[in-house]
């Protein structure tokens, strides 16, 4: 069987394991507006934050799929894999969270998942 510095390894593992995925789930419960906050152009890169208005301006870019929305003077880069599951025009009211970054000096909010995007009526 398992001496005694084994079971208490094991023990220490499986507390761990049970503690990891206690906290994720809780987490996830919680979901990202617990951890958002609202864009101002004193977001730091690499922020979490939200952005609600309408939607300005729809661009498809020339290579690759991916959108840049435009609402509210910020601009919100849609990669492909998501630009592909959604729905959006022009005059859309939304709610969306999404990770800041500079793209050729400017800041923008770069969007991960379709789950990120809520359609406001």
């Amino acid at each position: 069987m398992f001496e005694r510095q084994e079971r208490v390894a094991v023990f220490l593992l499986l507390g761990v394991t049970i503690a990891v995925i206690s906290a994720h789930m809780f987490l996830g419960a919680l979901g990202k507006q617990s951890f958002a906050n609202p864009f101002t152009n004193n977001s730091e890169d690499g922020e979490l934050v939200i952005v609600t208005g309408t939607i300005d301006r729809v661009v498809y870019t020339q290579t690759g799929g991916h959108v840049n929305l435009y609402v509210n003077n910020i601009t919100i880069f849609v990669p492909s894999q998501v630009a592909q599951e959604i729905i959006i025009r022009k005059g859309d009211s939304i709610s969306l969270y999404g990770v800041v970054q500079t793209y050729r000096g400017k800041k923008e909010i770069v969007v991960s998942s379709k789950k990120d995007i809520t359609l406001v009526l």
